[in-house]
C-alpha cells in the first residue's frame, strides 16, 4: 500500500502543496474527492453521520477514522472515549496530532482485546466487507469486540440505480453481487493499487446480520443510502 491516502490527508493538514484526491470504481469513471471533505466539521456532515455521531454511546470504536473528523467530535463535543482505527500510517499521525487520545494503525480484522459499546463505520462503511462472502467473517469479528449491550453503527449505498437502462430494467453482473466493485485511489499522478470495496443493499446486509445472531434497525433513509444499527440478539 503506498498510503496515498494517508499522504493527501497529511499533506493538506501541513499545507503541503496538496491535491484533491481522485477516484475511480470498475464501474464509474475518474471522480474528485477534495481532501478539506475528510477534515469537515459536524455541521458540514450528512444526515447519516450526524445520526450515528448522535447515537454513538459509552466507549467508542471508530473504523476507519481517516483525518479523524468523527473520533474528534465524539471525544471533544460528546466527551465519548473514542479509539480511531485506520490502516494509513499518516492519516492516524494526523489523528494524534489533530489531538485524538486514543489510536490504532491496523486492520479491524486484526484488532483484538478491548471491548466496546459502539463500534462505528461511516462513509460507506460496509466497503470494508471487501466482498460478499466475507460479509460474515467481519460481522463475527465485530461481534466479538462489542460489549454485551453493545451497537455497530454502520452506513451504505444500495448502487442499484447505476446499473438502470434507459427502458428502466437493470442490466446487472449475473456472476457476482452488483455492489462487489474495484476501489482505485489517484493522488499526485500516483495510483494505489486496486481494492475491494462493498456497497450493499440494506436487505442483503439485514440477511446477514440475521445469520450472525445481530438484530437490525433501520435508523435513516436518505436516497439510495442508510444508516443501520446492529446490536446482539436478545
Amino acid at each position: 500500500m503506498k498510503d496515498l491516502m494517508g499522504n493527501a490527508i497529511w499533506d493538506y493538514y501541513h499545507k503541503n502543496n496538496s491535491e484533491d484526491l481522485q477516484t475511480e470504481t470498475s464501474i464509474s469513471e475518474l471522480d474528485e474527492l477534495p481532501v478539506a471533505y475528510l477534515f469537515r466539521e459536524f455541521d458540514e456532515m450528512n444526515s447519516l453521520e450526524k445520526k450515528a455521531l448522535e447515537l454513538s454511546k459509552g466507549k467508542v470504536l471508530d473504523i476507519g477514522a481517516g483525518a479523524g473528523s468523527h473520533s474528534l467530535y465524539l471525544q471533544d463535543q460528546r466527551e465519548l472515549e473514542v479509539t480511531a482505527l485506520d490502516i494509513s500510517p499518516k492519516a492516524i499521525e494526523i489523528c494524534q496530532v489533530r489531538g485524538i487520545s486514543k489510536s490504532s494503525c491496523e486492520s479491524i480484522l486484526t484488532h483484538k482485546g478491548e471491548t466496546y459499546d459502539t463500534l462505528l463505520l461511516l462513509m460507506n462503511g460496509t466497503g470494508i466487507f471487501e466482498t460478499l462472502d466475507k460479509i460474515d467473517s467481519y460481522l463475527q469479528h465485530l461481534k466479538s469486540l462489542m460489549n454485551p449491550n453493545g451497537q455497530i453503527l454502520i452506513d451504505g449505498t444500495d448502487i442499484l440505480y447505476m446499473y438502470e437502462e434507459e427502458d428502466g430494467s437493470y442490466c446487472i453482473p449475473a456472476d457476482e453481487y452488483y455492489g462487489e466493485l474495484d476501489y482505485i485511489l489517484h493522488y499526485k499522478g500516483e495510483q494505489e493499487d486496486p481494492i475491494k470495496w462493498l456497497y450493499l443493499d440494506f436487505d442483503t446486509l439485514a440477511n446477514a446480520a440475521e445469520n450472525n445472531g445481530l438484530d437490525i434497525e433501520l435508523i435513516v433513509q436518505d436516497g439510495d443510502s442508510y444508516l443501520a444499527k446492529l446490536q446482539r440478539k436478545i
